[in-house]
């Protein structure tokens, strides 16, 4: 937690207090958890939405900015140098010069098929430099053969390499980018007639949403397609229930971010009964969907709940043996941010450096480590091996100010800083 976040804490904390209202109280009317209250005063989460922060200063009868004066969310963030000509690429239109140049060789869907399931590797692996060099030749091939040959095999296959395309810009922090390829995404399976292609779509613009904190469009999002997929789910099996697992652990992320933990909980649930009922884990239509993710999920809702002996213990039950490599990495760093949410630098730490071992760039990239470790870096910055970490990760550890619990300061200390107790 860094020094700004958690002077946001103490304010919530002293503000609250003066208008006489317990954590308990204050909880519902800004719809968070009473838990989520106290992890927030105490400086151990970050408040990141600024939906959030608005109804909260609401509550307290003050203005965001005398609240949250440098907001995190009200800043723009750089752009990461290898996501400029992913962009680029995107806004380049690839139509209108196949339509000027003329029909080319004899498309080559065999090749392009092969390019289209290396787009996805390279994307879950973060090789984003290699994701542009192939994309810039794939997409455009593909596009002539949908232009001229009126090809349902190519708008499939731009389907497939436009959710990829989504994925990597939306890792990037790219939102606006990555809802324009999942988009198209969606467009291209509506060419080729593949209701459960296009509901594939549906899910990355959904995770675009999540991810943006555009939590009613993804909430909506998903669910419509959700809905049209219970009617093929007895007629397409097993890719039909793969989408809608996977989009029902999206529904469950959702309900999670928004404290929501009975509906959270009941689609983990829903979608564990989907995972029987496909047997195994698979991989249509890249969903990873199958037992193992619905175990990953929960782990993660735990965390966005706050629930971090929830998160750990069942983190702990989960055979690493089974996962790939990027959902191992996935799986560490949650355990990772429930043992920061537990004060325990040294075993979050441990996590991340083991999940740094396997996919280093991957992991540099991941904003949620970054907050993480400045959390842990306010709780305890003599944690040893956590300065350097955080310097392979971009953060300058003398950026990052103690947390009062973790500076000296005594409980009566805290309790003026924080305002009177409610009575």
């Amino acid at each position: 937690m860094t020094d700004h976040d958690s002077a946001i804490g103490r304010k919530i904390a002293y503000y609250r207090a003066r208008k006489g209202l317990s954590q308990r109280d204050f909880a519902p009317l800004i719809k968070r958890s009473e838990a989520w209250v106290s992890q927030v005063e105490r400086g151990v989460r970050p408040v990141k939405a600024l939906d959030v922060l608005e109804r909260i200063a609401d509550v307290l009868d003050m203005p965001v900015a005398e609240l949250a004066p440098t907001a995190p969310t009200a800043r723009a963030e750089q752009i990461p140098a290898d996501a400029v000509p992913l962009r680029l690429l995107l806004t380049t239109d690839h139509a209108l010069r196949a339509m000027v140049s003329g029909a080319g060789p004899e498309p080559d869907f065999a090749r392009f098929a092969r390019d289209a399931e290396s787009a996805w590797t390279l994307t879950r692996q973060g090789r984003y430099a290699e994701l542009l060099d192939l994309l810039e030749s794939l997409l455009p091939a593909l596009v002539a053969a949908a232009v001229h040959a009126d090809s349902g095999a190519a708008g499939e296959l731009l389907a497939v390499t436009y959710q990829a395309y989504a994925i990597a810009l939306t890792d990037l922090q790219q939102f606006d980018a990555a809802w324009v390829a999942a988009d198209r995404a969606m467009a291209d399976a509506q060419h080729a007639a593949d209701p459960i292609l296009m509901a594939a779509g549906a899910l990355r613009l959904a995770d675009v949403f999540q991810r943006s904190h555009r939590l009613d469009q993804a909430k909506q999002t998903a669910a419509s397609a959700c809905e049209v997929l219970e009617g093929l789910l007895g007629r397409s099996a097993p890719q039909a229930l793969s989408v809608y697992g996977a989009l029902t652990l999206q529904l469950a992320i959702i309900a999670a971010c928004t404290e929501e933990a009975d509906e959270a909980y009941e689609l983990i649930l829903r979608a564990r009964r989907v995972a029987g009922d496909l047997g195994a884990d698979r991989d249509d239509h890249h969903t990873e969907f199958g037992p193992t993710a619905v175990d990953l999920y929960e782990v993660a809702a735990a965390v966005e709940l706050g629930d971090a002996g929830t998160a750990i213990r069942l983190a702990g039950k989960i055979d690493r043996e089974r996962l790939s490599p990027a959902n191992h990495v996935r799986l560490l760093i949650d355990t990772a941010r429930a043992w920061a949410q537990r004060r325990s630098p040294e075993r979050a730490l441990a996590l991340l450096l083991d999940a740094e071992a396997l996919a280093p760039e991957r992991l540099y990239r991941h904003k949620s480590v970054r907050s993480t470790v400045a959390d842990l870096l306010s709780m305890d910055p003599a944690t040893p091996g956590l300065g350097e970490f955080a310097q392979r990760i971009g953060i300058d550890p003398a950026l990052i100010q103690p947390s009062a619990a973790r500076s000296g300061h005594s409980r009566t200390g805290l309790r003026a800083a924080r305002g009177p107790r409610a009575i």
